[in-house]
């Protein structure tokens, strides 16, 4: 299971929360539990097999294995099934070298649909949150008007009240990272 969707947290730390903010986590954790949920077969197989090879056991096992050959085949005492250089060895680790980088390619393929998907969420709440503070705030600029306060002449404000021209912005930020 996913950690944001693991273990629960205890009903104390959850007191100290305020509801909306228990409410927001539980919508991330609904949100990635849909989407681990959503994975095939082969792409939870590559999960686990990825997440065991990314940790000191796999490690272990191998330098466990390479020594283990190494010293059977060197030894005087045992017959040598693959002699040094050890050609079966190196064909062996090749092998399984292709297969976990295709299983970890898989993975990141992965993550990076999910990133992606967060990406667009965010840029959606990104821009819903641009839209509703430039309302509030002439809101605020109306309110300052009627009562006359400095506040209501200020060029900043103003500007600020302005919605956002997101696509000129974007144009902006392509044209600026082009040029380096």
């Amino acid at each position: 299971m996913h950690p944001i969707g693991g273990k629960q947290a205890s009903s104390h730390n959850n007191m100290q929360l305020p509801s909306h903010v228990r409410d927001h986590i539980e919508t991330i954790a609904k949100h990635e539990q849909e989407f681990y949920s959503r994975r095939t077969f082969a792409e939870r197989i590559a999960d686990r097999i990825a997440a065991f090879a990314g940790n000191f056991k796999f490690v272990s096992l191998h330098l466990a294995v390479f020594s283990a050959w190494i010293l059977w085949n060197t030894s005087h005492r045992f017959s040598h099934f693959d002699a040094a250089p050890f050609p079966l060895l190196d064909t062996i680790v090749a092998l399984e070298a292709i297969l976990l980088a295709s299983i970890i390619l898989m993975r990141q393929s992965g993550l990076g649909k999910r990133a992606d998907e967060r990406d667009h969420l965010m840029l959606q709440m990104l821009l819903l949150a641009e839209k509703e503070l430039s309302a509030v705030i002439r809101m605020n600029q109306e309110l300052a008007h009627r009562l006359d306060l400095p506040a209501a002449k200020d060029e900043e404000i103003e500007e600020l009240a302005k919605p956002t021209p997101i696509d000129r912005v974007a144009q902006t930020i392509q044209e600026n990272l082009s040029r380096e």
